[in-house]
């Protein structure tokens, strides 16, 4: 795994005695964009940023994003509530209001993933190295029993592990599996949706991944039920499915590769089957991502609009029920801190302080995220039209 050096305060950058709160006076216009989402530098509420040093301006100002996550897994600022930091930053879109070099950073952002191919077969086994086979031990202690690492469902739940139960045997009930059906899964994490198909529907399933340390896992907990986990991606499979489903995998998928996915669950699925797409989705269109997941968590990912899914369908698949439950994945993210917060002495033996704080920003933007609403979780199930029963969907 990649090893994260913390921020030495013994660095020249950092001067011997404590700053005077006057070289921590931001410039005006970075001081003009937080007053827009009811934030303030060094201010008194949980969700306002504390600076230790200068150099976060010129880190937010050089570098967009980019600059404002990796200070901050520097230690070079703080916030009680990064959640509620985040929530504020997306609710005013404030990033439509950046200047200068920060702005340029999301137009080369857009450029890159619009002109290139950044999910190619080869470039697709990417994210599971950098991000998937950090370390099966970090996942097992953020994660419930379940493994499950997508949005749980909490209508009715009061725990995390509830919550992800009621979630996969949803999946479940809306993809109508019967005893002796084949399912495919493509892209299927540790084999918590495979185990639980194939123990409490009697289905046969194949599950795919593009990680090494996922497939491990998977394979050790499906044991002794009709499971098969394999290493592939999903372009170089060949066969046919009586169901289809994907959870938390389509992000990965890259909106060049849209056309060819669904191009190829049309050519695996049966013609009276039933295919489930469960992915985070986006408000609007936007042709990029943030560059700090990019570079630190999910490598090469994007996130769908409803337009783009909508249009590729168009021709190819019929869509039978979009489900949307994206505020419960902010309630997800939090169970998740909480859970790997009270890991980490154990894993703190193993991963740097730097690495904390990187995960630790990881999980509460995307809590802000979802949470702003900017962020959508959908569950979609689509037939070919050759499909000619009624679809009845559930919640």
């Amino acid at each position: 795994m990649t090893r994260f050096k913390q921020y030495d305060k013994s660095d020249d950058a950092i001067i011997s005695s404590p700053p005077s709160r006057a070289s921590l006076t931001p410039p005006a216009v970075l001081r003009d964009l937080a007053k827009q989402c009811d934030v303030r530098f060094n201010g008194n509420e949980p969700w306002d940023i504390q600076v230790h040093h200068r150099d976060v301006y010129s880190q937010i100002l050089t570098k967009g994003s980019l600059g404002f996550g990796e200070s901050y897994m520097d230690g070079l600022w703080d916030c009680e509530r990064l959640d509620e930091l985040f929530y504020r930053i997306m609710r005013a879109n404030i990033e439509e209001h950046l200047v200068g070099v920060g702005k340029f950073a999301l137009i080369f952002q857009s450029l890159r993933h619009r002109f290139f191919n950044l999910q190619t077969v080869k470039r697709a086994y990417q994210v599971g190295e950098q991000h998937y086979d950090i370390g099966n031990d970090v996942f097992e202690a953020m994660l419930d029993p379940t493994m499950s690492y997508s949005c749980g469902f909490w209508q009715k739940a009061d725990t995390l592990e509830q919550a992800q139960l009621d979630k996969l045997d949803m999946i479940c009930k809306k993809l109508q599996l019967k005893p002796g059906e084949k399912l495919l899964e493509i892209g299927c994490g540790w084999g918590g949706l495979a185990r639980h198909a194939a123990k409490n529907y009697g289905v046969e399933v194949l599950g795919i991944t593009i990680s090494q340390e996922q497939q491990k896992l998977a394979q050790q907990r499906c044991q002794g039920l009709p499971v098969e986990i394999r290493l592939t991606d999903y372009r170089d499979l060949d066969g046919q499915f009586d169901k289809i489903v994907s959870v938390g995998m389509f992000e990965h998928v890259g909106e060049k590769n849209y056309p060819i996915y669904f191009d190829t669950v049309n050519r695996l699925l049966k013609d009276d089957g039933l295919f489930l797409l469960h992915t985070i989705g986006i408000y609007k269109t936007i042709h990029r991502v943030d560059p700090w997941i990019d570079k630190y968590i999910f490598r090469n990912g994007k996130l769908p609009s409803a337009e783009q899914i909508a249009g590729v369908l168009n021709k190819r698949m019929v869509i039978e029920d979009w489900h949307n439950f994206g505020q419960d994945y902010a309630l997800t993210l939090l169970a998740w801190w909480d859970r790997f917060e009270e890991a980490w002495p154990e894993l703190s033996q193993k991963y740097s302080q730097r690495f904390y704080r990187m995960w630790k920003y990881y999980l509460m933007s995307c809590a802000g995220f979802f949470k702003s609403r900017q962020g959508q979780l959908w569950q979609i199930v689509l037939t070919k039209r050759d499909r000619l029963e009624t679809y009845r969907s559930i919640r």
